[in-house]
């Protein structure tokens, strides 16, 4: 979202530029800043991202990319991978139907399809290519959902909202976190409110200038084509000031239309995402609350909207060799569990995604998902434990609030709440194809402990649902990057242990010796202190490592 938030401070300025008002300085309440502003107008004005710059390595280009195609081309053309590794891909689903997926999708061979009978005894009956753990046994689905938070402040509040102050509270601490809760949720709440007000008058003024005008497209004017002159009305003149600024500052007809889906999501996180009376747990039908059931859902892995999991589902394994699309970055199987909504994801859920996983033979798990509470985490703590004993290699996004995580929670995480941590665990923040100043991407979450090591994660061209490809931005995207690396390491090389794969990589990363914007911030500071590594993960030397120590 921080990338729709510079576009609308592009909006907001023009508008408070040509109509004399302070709208540019309201919209800070997006976390953004003067430099933000300026790096969009520089991104649009550049030479664009390539569709497959992700894949390329700064010795053949002008990107930070992963070297995967020199890999291919200089390492791996006389070899041949000796194991089809199994990459579970826990997100909002995945279209499997998608020409450059279909062929990678995992099947398992234990299930006999459509016959309604738990053929392999694992407990979920039809599991074909995955499950789906926030689906219904008729067939529904759990769409929209709220965040933590907004559960939390609901659970909480069932307590403690109508006690009077001069009560004393049976648990103190509880009651404390109730008020931390409860200034977190409105807080959000507030903001909601006022990006929404703010977008729909930048809107109103972009569309009204546009319909004053007779303009359907701003791509079709010229910023001379919208200069004023004598026979304009004073409203024709205001639109043309509105829309001359705003495509001076690089904006066009995309990037409206991408601030028009931010104004929906805003307007669903005030009807599902933020409304603590909405709660479609129903549709689901276990006992939520019995963490022990592990055993509800359905297998529908599509989900209603899985534009998310396609595109991370893309990165990782598209079909490489079939002359359309896109290359994913390694020829592997993909395992679907759907337990992302849109909203939080809950923890009961992303703990028997993680269990299904391992039990069923994956190999590496990506999560492209997180948020700020996790009030089951005990029992998360306990599937990725059992993951790691059994040498499944989770890997995840630090996460998109330009915050240090080593003093800022973010779940999922290798630490347990009990003490220790998950051996086989990495945690990647995104770097941008720009390879300046700009090159750790404004949204990402860093930390010297916490993060592992950073991967491309702005303007990944992937697969999206309906035959259809695009690009996002997002430690989401970073991380499938990683999973595809590590899968493709274990392909070639399965006699490495999982925790010497992950090593590798983390040993082999191109570092970076240069000063950067820290995410979420004008400071400049050394690229190195961003992450463990103080690097971008690079295919072409773990590949090489993972040949040496193999031998």
């Amino acid at each position: 979202m921080n990338y729709l938030s510079k576009l609308i401070t592009i909006f907001a300025f023009a508008f408070a530029f040509a109509v004399g008002c302070s709208s540019s300085k309201e919209i800070t309440q997006q976390e953004t800043t003067e430099r933000d502003t300026t790096a969009t107008a520089e991104i649009i004005a550049a030479v664009e991202a390539t569709e497959d710059w992700h894949l390329q390595s700064l010795d053949n280009s002008a990107f930070y990319g992963t070297s995967v195609e020199r890999a291919y081309d200089e390492f791996l053309a006389d070899k041949s991978p000796q194991k089809k590794v199994i990459v579970a891909i826990i997100d909002s689903g995945t279209d499997i139907e998608h020409e450059d997926l279909s062929e990678n999708i995992w099947e398992n061979e234990g299930e006999i399809a459509g016959n309604n009978v738990d053929d392999d005894g694992n407990g979920y009956t039809d599991d074909v290519h995955g499950w789906n753990f926030i689906g219904g046994t008729d067939g529904q689905h759990v769409d929209k959902d709220t965040y933590e938070v907004t559960r939390l402040y609901r659970k909480l509040g069932d307590k403690y909202a109508e006690m009077d102050e001069n009560d004393a509270p049976a648990d103190q601490n509880d009651y404390e976190y109730y008020l931390e809760i409860k200034e977190a949720f409105e807080t959000r709440v507030q903001q909601n409110t006022q990006q929404l007000m703010q977008v729909s008058q930048i809107l109103q003024a972009i569309n009204g200038a546009k319909e004053t005008l007779a303009i359907s497209n701003i791509d079709s004017v010229t910023t001379s084509e919208l200069t004023a002159d004598a026979e304009d009305t004073p409203q024709e003149q205001q639109s043309k000031q509105i829309l001359s600024m705003i495509k001076s500052n690089g904006a066009d007809e995309q990037a409206i239309k991408e601030t028009e889906d931010f104004y929906e999501h805003l307007s669903d996180l005030s009807e599902y995402g933020l409304n603590p009376d909405f709660d479609p747990r129903g549709i689901v039908g276990d006992e939520y609350d019995d963490l022990t059931n592990r055993f509800y859902g359905n297998n529908d892995v599509n989900g209603p909207s899985n534009d998310h999991g396609t595109h991370v589902a893309g990165i990782v394994g598209a079909v490489r060799d079939n002359q359309i699309g896109i290359k994913g970055i390694a020829d592997i199987e993909l395992m679907i569990l759907r337990t992302v909504p849109d909203g939080d994801e809950r923890d009961k859920d992303v703990a028997n995604a993680i269990r299904y996983a391992a039990e069923n033979g994956a190999k590496v798990i990506n999560m492209s998902f997180g948020k700020g509470y996790s009030p089951e985490k005990i029992y998360v703590d306990a599937a990725i434990r059992y993951a790691d004993s059994v040498g499944v290699l989770m890997i995840s996004g630090s996460g998109n609030d330009g915050s240090n995580v080593d003093s800022t929670d973010s779940y999922p995480s290798r630490f347990y709440d009990d003490g220790g941590f998950a051996e086989n665990y990495l945690s990647v923040g995104a770097s941008s194809w720009e390879s300046d100043s700009t090159l750790a991407a404004g949204f990402s979450n860093y930390g010297k402990e916490a993060v592992d090591l950073f991967a491309p994660g702005v303007d990944v061209y992937s697969t999206y649902p309906n035959n259809e490809y695009q690009k996002n931005s997002g430690t989401s995207m970073a991380s499938p990057v990683v999973a595809g690396v590590a899968a493709l390491i274990m392909s070639y090389y399965p006699d490495l242990s999982t925790t010497e794969v992950k090593e590798i990589i983390l040993s082999t990363v191109t570092k970076v010796d240069q000063m950067v914007y820290k995410p979420g911030s004008d400071e400049v500071v050394p690229f190195s202190e961003l992450s463990a590594t103080g690097g971008i993960i690079n295919a072409y030397e773990a590949l090489k490592l993972a040949e040496q120590r193999s031998n």
